[in-house]
């Protein structure tokens, strides 16, 4: 009986495999952000709140038909040595017509992905800095963050480069531009 060498896994396969392992408790989620699993609790009513409140406004009033997910995993390219990030948006939204999520596995590559929403929670450093950075390195053309402690809404445009460009923050109560596909002024009056 001959042995098979393998070669030793290196530490962002350890990491990876671990984090693909992972149990987490129902309602839990687990995500891989920039090297370090992050584990968050499920939401409090006011951030489902205000996920429902931006739904509802794309589906009727997006110039683009948009189809929504909530929670979907998102597999992005990550920075420096590090397995590639595994990010949970709040939301993602995505041109109907592509039907990205059929037939999409668990965690999905993010071509085609037109924005991700996120409100801050229990980890809002996370939700502001690390995503908003994974989101960038992927190219998703838009991230919309709905900050609570802030009180106030920014849309993030323009990736390049591990970051956005672009970033346009409005108090909650006033109006913020959503560009196309979607086209219409995001109403935030109903946040307050």
């Amino acid at each position: 009986m001959t042995a098979m060498a393998h070669e030793p896994l290196t530490q962002e396969e350890v990491l990876l495999e671990g984090f693909l392992a992972l149990d987490t408790p129902e309602g839990f989620r687990a995500e891989l952000i920039e090297g370090e699993i992050v584990v968050t609790p499920p939401p409090d009513g006011d951030h489902e709140d205000y996920i429902g409140l931006i739904v509802n406004q794309v589906i009727r009033r997006s110039r683009t038909d948009m189809q929504f997910s909530g929670n979907k995993g998102l597999k992005l390219l990550s920075g420096g040595g590090c397995p590639k990030d595994h990010v949970i948006p709040d939301g993602t939204f995505a041109p109907r017509k592509l039907r990205l999520y059929r037939g999409a596995d668990s965690w999905m590559p993010c071509d085609g992905v037109a924005m991700v929403l996120e409100v801050t929670s229990t980890k809002p450093n996370a939700d502001r800095e690390a995503k908003r950075r994974c989101y960038a390195r992927g190219g998703i053309p838009l991230c919309l963050l709905v900050d609570r402690e802030g009180s106030s809404v920014t849309l993030f445009s323009d990736p390049e480069k591990g970051d956005y460009r672009e970033h346009c923050t409005r108090p909650l109560g006033k109006p913020l531009v959503l560009p196309e596909p979607f086209a219409f002024d995001l109403d935030t009056s109903d946040f307050l």
